[in-house]
């Protein structure tokens, strides 16, 4: 009989914090957004395994900005793992998001699955690109790790999401990601962020999630940028041994008027 208990992860996407605890994006306060997310993570931190940070935890890249992030996290005292996104400084995060239950590895096991985290980055472009060198890692990994149930993350969505102007800026080289995903069948789930806003869909046998931002929503299906007035949000999700799942994801009640004149994303 597996003993083991079901994992309950909180994916926490697109913060965007910057050096300046008072810098916007949009006219938001991103730290303050943040809070408001990180309050109701409090209230489930004794239910919740661990915390997994899809990218653009930065808006500008600075050290100050992650370290911002870690004085804000550190409190929940719930293990975080963390990947790189768009507006990231990846050495910058190998450097500060290190202190406390703040991890760096990259592949690791909870509750009897499997999680392997991808750096999609191209330096200085806002589309995301798998380089060689990290397909054939996920490839080593996803064997090593033989038939336990499998989540792999990156930031960038590998699918289009129907919204023109981001399906511009999505994952280049999908295709070689399925290759390795489908010769893999305890790959269960595949989640992303950089969309801003919640999106599911299957592929074969696996289920591909993006989730809110902890900060602005982006309006789905749009041609063009444009802004959906819902709160901040996160994505929980509910790992079970058998290799079942389910999620769920929640908002949190932050309002704050937005400069549509401002640039920055």
């Amino acid at each position: 009989m597996n003993k083991l208990s079901p994992v309950l992860i909180a994916q926490v996407t697109d913060m965007h914090l910057f050096a300046k605890e008072n810098q916007g994006l949009l006219g938001m306060p991103t730290t303050e957004s943040l809070r408001a997310v990180l309050e109701r993570l409090e209230d489930l931190r004794w239910q919740l395994d661990l915390l997994l940070l899809t990218g653009d935890i930065s808006g500008d890249g600075t050290s100050e900005s992650y370290e911002n992030l870690q004085n804000l996290v550190l409190p929940l005292q719930i293990p975080t793992y963390s990947l790189p996104g768009n507006h990231d400084c990846a050495i910058a995060m190998e450097q500060i998001l290190n202190l406390g239950l703040f991890s760096r590895r990259k592949s690791f096991e909870r509750g009897g699955w499997n999680f392997v985290l991808l750096n999609s980055v191209v330096p200085q472009c806002v589309h995301g690109y798998l380089e060689a060198k990290t397909i054939s890692w996920l490839d080593s990994q996803l064997k090593m790790i033989g038939d336990n149930p499998t989540v792999v993350a990156l930031h960038h969505p590998p699918l289009r999401v129907n919204s023109d102007w981001l399906d511009d800026s999505t994952l280049q080289n999908p295709e070689e990601l399925f290759k390795v995903l489908d010769s893999h069948p305890q790959v269960k789930l595949v989640l992303f962020g950089h969309i801003h806003q919640e999106f599911h869909h299957q592929r074969h046998n696996v289920h591909y999630l993006g989730t809110p931002s902890t900060s602005i929503q982006f309006q789905p299906k749009s041609a063009k940028f444009a802004i959906e007035d819902k709160p901040p949000g996160f994505r929980l999700i509910k790992l079970y041994p058998n290799g079942t799942w389910e999620t769920w994801v929640e908002r949190v009640p932050y309002f704050h008027a937005l400069e549509m004149s401002a640039t920055g994303y």
